[in-house]
């Protein structure tokens, strides 16, 4: 929610901007204003620790630039979205239209980014997105004026099914949970296992967010694939882990899947999660200078270990910077702005990545393994992995 301070702070720009309204001319006047950012989060339920970690990664790019976008100060509006798609129009219509936010950073639920996506296309707002990685925002619905700074959803599996032929699974079963994020999932995964000869023998899922894993557990059981791959997230991949495990299919059956299915839920899974074997664009345990320098720095601002999420935000925050220093802070001039950001080279912490002509990033995946609460980095699953783009038509 926007701060009783924020309000206040507000409220005095705009007395300000009113009385010398008439003493400077229009172009002056936004220039020498602050820029406006609006964040649009999950600041409470289920995905706030997520929103937290964005904003700080966020923050902590600006900072890098004492503050200050092309020269200019900033000014920040934030909304939380409790991750409810049914209020995505309104609240980012708050950003827009109340606030009058020159960019709006958001979200992290698909299904709110949605929401986002309309405003964004309708009002013609600068919309970068930290997280949700809905097929659409990059595909069909994509626009120049949306930038995303993380995945599509099938992105990370797509350097799945690969890896886990080259492992010698000829055959795999496919869980996750049936919803939007779970499909597009399981696109990439389908598209890169046949791809490289492996059979999907059977397809399970169960609806979104239950965790009665059980019945499904005994199946694969039956089954006897040479390997399971999966997508699932936060406390349900913790329980479909340790109920893999305690149904006797660990050891036996070896458990692939997206990265987000050991991201921030090791603790919680246990000794259960060990030789997972999961395919990301990040890991904690990147040995390069660059992350250990942006996890140093991040863990001294925050006093906190830094994960995926806070590093989309940092990313998010680089890429912004970089337009907006092409333009000295002139966020209306958006043609240059546009091809300043689609030009960009991220020397993000996990590697450098480019902007895809849908603005969606071109990354490597990395293969990882649990290793005592740790996903290590055994090496690229996939070099300058890019989503297809398929059905967008910028313009």
């Amino acid at each position: 929610m926007t701060s009783r301070r924020l309000v206040l702070t507000r409220s005095a720009a705009l007395v300000g901007a009113a009385s010398t309204a008439l003493l400077l001319p229009q172009i002056g006047r936004a220039q020498s204003g602050k820029v406006r950012v609006g964040l649009m989060l999950p600041y409470t339920g289920t995905f706030a620790q997520l929103g937290v970690a964005i904003e700080n990664g966020f923050r902590l790019a600006i900072n890098e630039q004492g503050g200050k976008l092309g020269g200019r100060e900033i000014e920040y509006f934030k909304v939380d979205d409790e991750s409810d798609p049914s209020k995505g129009i309104e609240n980012a219509n708050k950003l827009v239209q109340r606030d009058k936010v020159d960019v709006l950073v958001g979200t992290v639920h698909s299904g709110v980014q949605m929401g986002i996506q309309k405003v964004a296309r309708d009002s013609g707002v600068l919309s970068l997105i930290p997280n949700a990685g809905v097929h659409a925002a990059t595909r069909g619905l994509c626009a120049p004026n949306v930038f995303r700074t993380s995945f599509t959803n099938s992105q990370p599996t797509r350097a799945l099914g690969q890896a886990m032929v080259a492992k010698g699974h000829k055959t795999a079963v496919w869980i996750t949970w049936k919803y939007a994020a779970g499909d597009e999932a399981f696109e990439g995964f389908k598209e890169s296992f046949t791809a490289s000869g492996g059979t999907i023998i059977k397809e399970l899922g169960l609806p979104f967010p239950q965790v009665e894993f059980q019945a499904l557990l005994t199946e694969i059981a039956a089954l006897k694939p040479d390997a399971v791959a999966c997508f699932f997230a936060g406390g349900g991949a913790a329980k479909f882990i340790r109920d893999y495990a305690a149904a006797g299919l660990k050891g036996k059956i070896p458990l692939y899947g997206s990265g987000f299915l050991t991201e921030g839920v090791l603790e919680a899974a246990g000794p259960a999660a060990d030789g997972i074997i999961t395919t990301m664009h990040y890991s904690d345990s990147l040995d390069t200078p660059r992350n250990r320098q942006f996890r140093l720095d991040y863990a001294k601002a925050y006093k906190a270990q830094p994960d995926v999420y806070a590093v989309q935000g940092y990313d998010t925050g680089l890429l912004l910077v970089q337009g907006a220093n092409a333009v000295k802070g002139d966020l209306s001039a958006k043609p240059a702005l546009y091809k300043a950001m689609e030009g960009a080279t991220i020397d993000s912490p996990r590697g450098k990545w480019t902007m895809s002509k849908s603005h969606n990033p071109v990354q490597d995946m990395y293969l990882r393994v649990v290793e005592n609460k740790e996903n290590k980095v055994l090496g690229i699953a996939a070099k300058a992995l890019a989503d297809s783009g398929a059905g967008c038509k910028m313009g």
